[in-house]
């Protein structure tokens, strides 16, 4: 051995331990690696092998974690048999005790109903509220009342403060005010909706006559997104009272109305009812026969609001009212594009009329 080797070695016996140490552990790394990980963690510090947990269960009372089977969740023909949720919301600008009253004589099991509303932060929003208020109170002290209400107020309420029906149906001011009320509509299914929600119906505040058996009636079809036919009471030039189409969002589509679509901007929607945007398509408020069955269905492609009653599934799927132009669409309408991408098809009941406040 080199003699400075040697004195290096004699002088420095610490180091020399440490390198064999060292050396030692590094077999022992290599080659009982099993040994290792039952005594040591990974840091090299010495620890007892645990214990195999008992899964922690989640169910006990003040865990703060609930599971809900979704799968069990269903929405039948038989809705009202089967005491089926549903969810009743309304956007409410107005308060209208026929509207209230339509509500409160439902006979579908009021145990079985929850409503939500969204209402704006408007003076005419607040006069509605404290109609409402005063609704409720006197509904729920009964011993039918509703299972849950739950109220909403709309802070983006620029477009929905106008005064007269005629203001509110301006076309200049429609993609302003609908993208308000997509906004109102999304926030409104998306803070109430529940684990065991199988319906929701859309229905209107200023909807002033509709039948009690509403729910049965449209559950009965069993579809996916089904929109009763609106109308409206008035009187005529000879003052005899008369009735009239009055929503004109519930559609088939025509090739003149694909056509305009493609032709317009990207962030440009059509409107229907209205000369301006001539779309031909054939509109379920003028398929209506007072002669012919109330049940009979139509396919549609657009769907208006008024009583629109879809399955609950629907909205957790993803569809929603788009505030923006979605294929030329908005709100409702879009709605209806949005919900038949995901798969599902809208049909109309022409002959199943509700009726509309006439101003």
């Amino acid at each position: 051995m080199n003699p400075k080797a040697l004195h290096f070695i004699r002088n420095r016996p610490v180091s020399t331990i440490a390198l064999a140490i060292t050396f030692m552990t590094i077999i022992y790394v290599f080659f009982f690696p099993d040994s290792q990980t039952k005594h040591q963690n990974k840091f090299g510090s010495s620890v007892r092998p645990r214990k195999a947990q008992k899964p922690i269960p989640r169910d006990l009372p003040g865990n703060h974690i609930q599971r809900f089977q979704m799968n069990n969740v269903k929405a039948s023909a038989q809705a009202a048999q089967n005491k089926e949720k549903v969810l009743i919301l309304t956007p409410l600008a107005r308060f209208y005790d026929e509207y209230w009253a339509n509500l409160v004589a439902l006979s579908y099991p009021h145990s079985a109903i929850e409503l939500g509303f969204i209402v704006p932060r408007t003076k005419e929003g607040d006069i509605a509220l404290a109609s409402l208020d005063k609704a409720i109170k006197l509904t729920q002290s009964s011993a039918d009342k509703f299972a849950k209400i739950t109220i909403l107020r709309q802070d983006n309420t620029d477009t929905l403060e106008s005064q007269s029906e005629q203001d509110r149906h301006d076309l200049k001011v429609q993609k302003q005010r609908r993208s308000a009320m997509a906004v109102a509509r999304n926030s409104l299914v998306f803070t109430t909706i529940s684990h065991d929600t199988s319906w929701v119906l859309w229905l209107d505040s200023d909807i002033i006559e509709s039948p009690a058996t509403l729910l049965q009636d449209m559950t009965l079809h069993n579809k996916d997104i089904i929109v009763a036919n609106c109308f409206q009471r008035y009187i005529d030039d000879q003052g005899v009272e008369s009735t009239r189409a009055y929503d004109f969002n519930s559609w088939q589509e025509s090739e003149i109305g694909l056509e305009l679509a493609a032709s317009l901007p990207e962030e440009e929607i059509i409107v229907e009812g209205y000369n301006e945007m001539a779309t031909y398509r054939a509109l379920m408020a003028y398929m209506n026969n007072p002669n012919e069955d109330k049940h009979i269905e139509v396919p549609l492609d657009g769907v208006g609001g008024t009583a629109l009653l879809v399955k609950a599934e629907v909205h957790r799927d993803g569809a929603m009212f788009p505030p923006f132009s979605f294929y030329h669409l908005i709100e409702t309408e879009g709605f209806a594009k949005m919900a038949k991408r995901l798969g599902y098809q809208p049909y109309g009941l022409p002959n199943y009329l509700v009726y509309h406040y006439n101003e």
